[in-house]
């Protein structure tokens, strides 16, 4: 089976890699942008099954780029990760038609059932068992 595809954006590189590094050790395609302006253009070169979405980017938010990924790639799933509880936020994302948020820090396992969740919306399974 496909591995299912993982894209990362976050300003954070070091957090970023380390969490692709640990995707990838659970059988996802994980892939990193650490610059906003790089995501666009890596939504159809890739076509990521769920994109992972910091909410605090330098230099634009989060939501301005989930309503641009919704425009354009409105079949994309996408988590908003946050390390900041913004209840107006929390609202705009959800009617944006995000899935869901995580709050860093987080569990791998927390942000791997849930990305098991939203590609099983749309038929795709994780193959493996996650540690």
């Amino acid at each position: 089976m496909n591995k299912i595809k993982v894209l990362i954006v976050d300003d954070e590189h070091d957090f970023a890699a380390t969490l692709a590094e640990r995707l990838c050790l659970r059988s996802y395609d994980a892939r990193i942008v650490v610059n906003a302006c790089e995501t666009l253009s890596l939504i159809d070169k890739i076509k990521p099954d769920v994109v992972l979405l910091d909410l605090n980017l330098q230099g634009i938010s989060g939501i301005e780029i989930l309503m641009t990924l919704k425009n354009v790639s409105p079949e994309v799933e996408v988590i908003l990760l946050t390390g900041h509880m913004d209840i107006a936020r929390s609202i705009e994302g959800l009617r944006l038609d995000s899935f869901h948020y995580i709050f860093k820090p987080f569990d791998i396992r927390e942000l791997t059932e849930k990305i098991d969740a939203v590609t099983a919306k749309h038929g795709r399974k994780q193959g493996n068992e996650h540690a």
